[in-house]
């Protein structure tokens, strides 16, 4: 299944993950409004590995050895 092929990169999942909690973080401690609960969409596309938007633009950060 092509939709469910890693397309996001280590560095760019690390980042995605560490993104997604600050977020939720924050969010949780009232320290910005409840849109910081959005942090969920980085932090599950960083744990899976895997961002529908980007074969929309053709783009992945994953290189051949972590597919």
């Amino acid at each position: 299944m092509l939709f469910l092929s890693k397309n996001v990169g280590i560095l760019d999942r690390l980042l995605r993950v560490c993104a997604g909690l600050l977020l939720i973080v924050l969010a949780a401690k009232g320290l910005i409004g409840f849109w910081g609960y959005i942090g969920v969409v980085p932090l599950l596309t960083g744990v899976v590995g895997n961002c529908p938007a980007y074969p929309l633009f053709g783009v992945s950060t994953c290189s051949h050895n972590e597919r």
